[in-house]
């Protein structure tokens, strides 16, 4: 597995910005967020291509590992005022820009987040927790949902858990610490970071990518969640659309 060469996109060179876009859902067919705090409501999709992390369990490789996918086949550029244009089509309020890891283009975010917010769109990115936001984009009507990767997921927690980037999501007191789990063991590890990061809150996600595999994985982890007085989300687009 590679990931991408560049690992940051700069400010726009022109008038014009411009973000390398992986796909768009949400307003030809209507569908909704399926994870954490606003699981089930009305959603919008700017998924971006490319990811500092090479996760094995990673259920969007085709933003990164370039060594199964063809990144111009997989990705495009998209002018910022076409994907306004876009999202400012549909009633739906809620604008979910996820990845591969967004923040890697948060230069040429910052212009989508503030149109999109003049255009009365609220505004969730969710972010593997390793880059830390600018604060042109910590504003009203923006939430970082910050998903820090596990070592059980894959990846050398080295690189997937960054103190500094979890320090400056706390403070902005605009997000939630979400974590894929499968296993007690991955609670206690939670539990761990969540104590030595100061990171709160916490939701919890039971890992799968089948309907039966997140049932399973939510009765070995809802008692000790419940107990630990944490939330628990489930994967709504799984258990919906099985997995497209």
């Amino acid at each position: 597995m590679t990931a991408p060469g560049p690992t940051t996109v700069g400010p726009a060179t022109d008038a014009e910005y411009w973000l390398i876009v992986a796909e768009c859902f949400g307003v030809e067919a209507p569908t909704f967020q399926g994870e954490g705090p606003s699981c089930g409501h009305p959603a919008l999709f700017i998924r971006l291509s490319r990811c500092n992390l090479t996760c094995a369990k990673c259920d969007t490789k085709y933003t990164w590992d370039w060594s199964r996918f063809d990144p111009r086949k997989e990705s495009a550029r998209r002018k910022v005022t076409d994907l306004v244009a876009w999202a400012a089509s549909s009633p739906v309020e809620l604008v979910v820009i996820t990845g591969g890891e967004p923040l890697l283009q948060q230069a040429r975010l910052v212009p989508l987040a503030q149109r999109l917010l003049a255009a009365g769109k609220r505004i969730e990115f969710e972010t593997n927790g390793t880059i830390a936001p600018v604060p042109e984009l910590v504003a009203d009507g923006v939430r970082f949902n910050v998903s820090p990767k596990l070592a059980s997921f894959g990846v050398d927690e080295a690189k997937s858990v960054e103190p500094a980037a979890l320090k400056t999501f706390t403070a902005s007191g605009r997000a939630v610490f979400k974590f894929v789990a499968s296993s007690v063991a991955d609670l206690d590890r939670i539990a761990e970071l969540a104590d030595a990061h100061q990171l709160a809150p916490v939701w919890v996600m039971p890992e799968g990518t089948t309907a039966d595999a997140i049932t399973e994985a939510t009765r070995v982890l809802a008692d000790a969640v419940a107990a630990r007085h944490w939330y628990f989300t489930t994967r709504l687009h799984v258990l919906a659309f099985a997995d497209r």
